[in-house]
């Protein structure tokens, strides 16, 4: 058994005999762009700082000469040959290159659950590849026969093997594509997914204490983000503060209190504005400085309408939070359908 090791962070990935460093890297969690694996396209290339590896047979317009003498590698083929190999993973120089979109691929609903009076969650199993994406990244919804507008929707799930995608999609007024997936799309029927699309992702490389931060189906890509550092062994404490209406639109509370169980750096707070529970009440820009008295050393991650959005994101970097490490989402009215290059329900605050 070989170790990887992701540099700066620290990370250790076993990989097993046989296994490429890609494997190795998906197996315990972690994404890394790549289409043909095959050492064809280069895009899993990511440089080696120190260990030996068999880079096995690749193509010159993959991987050239040059990159080769700077140590460069193409992890789809790259197996490793000394018990350590050590990447550049998230830094400056080796920043997430975003895996390529796909358009109209075609998936299966699988199983739909009423989590709300106002939210549906979709299942959905591609008939084709699954699709590979970072966690907190969105897709483009529609119907293979093109009658409902495409809309964007956050991705509530870590990616999986069987590349099964999670949707969480609220109903909204005279919304066309919303009131198409609450009522009329049914399990078995076919959808057109394109994407991924969007930017609402950490940098792995960075080992700090994270608060997320969700109103609302903000929820989605927050789920996605703290399943795939947990799933990973993320060791920073993370803190998920979710604000809610009433008790009826508090939803995934049983994955909450698994997550607490299993894990002993998670915790989860509650939080309602028009209803009282035995928990929290208020608005989270009114109740954070009540739970944190510092949030200098943290990553925020806030999910949510654009108001809500601004208002966590003062009151976060009013408790000393640094405006390059508050990743923000914000759900901006769809009037026409998203183009990959216009989107604006997605922003990211950091550098």
């Amino acid at each position: 058994m070989k170790t990887i090791r992701l540099h700066p962070a620290g990370h250790e990935v076993k990989c097993g005999a046989g296994e490429t460093v890609l494997m190795a890297l998906e197996n315990a969690g972690y994404a890394l762009p790549n289409n043909c694996r095959a050492g064809a396209c280069g895009d899993c290339k990511v440089k080696v700082l120190s260990g030996r590896f068999d880079q096995g047979i690749v193509l010159d317009m993959a991987l050239s000469q040059e990159d080769r003498k700077q140590g460069f590698g193409l992890m789809c083929m790259a197996k490793p040959l000394s018990d350590e190999l050590v990447l550049e993973w998230g830094s400056e120089q080796a920043k997430l290159n975003l895996f390529p979109p796909q358009t109209n691929q075609i998936y299966v609903v699988t199983d739909r659950i009423r989590r709300t009076g106002r939210i549906v969650e979709l299942r959905l199993r591609p008939l084709g590849p699954p699709m590979r994406y970072w966690p907190g990244q969105y897709v483009l919804l529609g119907d293979p026969e093109g009658r409902i507008p495409p809309r964007c929707y956050s991705l509530a799930s870590a990616p999986k093997p069987d590349g099964e995608l999670t949707l969480q999609i609220t109903r909204v007024e005279d919304g066309k594509a919303s009131s198409w997936a609450h009522d009329q799309l049914r399990v078995g029927e076919s959808v057109s997914v394109s994407g991924p699309y969007g930017t609402f992702i950490g940098d792995p490389s960075v080992e700090t204490p994270v608060l997320c931060i969700a109103a609302g189906s903000g929820l989605a890509p927050i789920l996605s983000l703290a399943d795939a550092a947990l799933r990973r062994g993320f060791r920073q404490p993370v803190t998920l503060m979710f604000s809610a209406r009433t008790l009826d639109d508090l939803y995934e509370s049983g994955l909450f209190e698994y997550w607490t169980k299993k894990y002993v750096n998670f915790r989860y707070i509650p939080t309602l504005t028009r209803d009282t529970h035995g928990g929290l009440t208020g608005r989270i820009p009114d109740v954070l400085p009540k739970q944190f008295k510092d949030l200098s050393n943290y990553s925020v991650f806030i999910a949510g309408s654009p108001t809500f959005v601004d208002a966590c994101a003062l009151a976060a970097k009013r408790l000393g939070a640094s405006e390059r490490f508050i990743y923000t989402e914000g759900y901006y009215a769809q009037v026409h359908a998203c183009a990959p290059a216009s989107v604006v329900s997605q922003t990211t605050v950091a550098a």
